[in-house]
């Protein structure tokens, strides 16, 4: 089990907690091919900047989109994007979404904290 991680670029300990890390096989509609998740992060160890794309993407089976917002995650210390945070956590409450539209559409949804494994030095113990 991994007890640190670690800024690939300058070493700063990124106070990454496993206690608040998703399973890796958990599916969220952002995708998690080659990142780690966590539900929460010590945001005095980073720095971040929003981020707009305007281009289309599938948020669920049913439903796409053109404009994805989402929050780029850098290291406090040397400025490297080390991942991103989306809106596609688990819902705060329960429902089907207003008129059937997609399930983001209505209900809130909790962030999730998702960071490119590559970016990252892991330390054992």
């Amino acid at each position: 089990m991994a007890s640190g991680y670690r800024c690939g670029s300058c070493g700063t300990d990124l106070n990454l907690n496993a206690a608040h890390m998703y399973p890796p096989d958990t599916y969220f509609e952002a995708g998690n091919k080659n990142t780690v998740s966590f539900s929460w992060i010590d945001e005095s160890k980073f720095k971040f900047s929003k981020e707009d794309k305007i281009r289309p993407y599938f948020e669920t089976v049913n439903y796409w989109g053109i404009q994805r917002t989402r929050t780029r995650i850098l290291c406090d210390c040397c400025g490297r994007l080390v991942g991103y945070i989306y809106d596609d956590g688990p819902p705060i409450m329960e429902g089907h979404g207003q008129f059937g539209l997609g399930p983001s559409q209505v209900i809130p949804r909790r962030p999730r904290y998702r960071f490119k494994i590559k970016e990252l030095n892991v330390n054992s113990s």
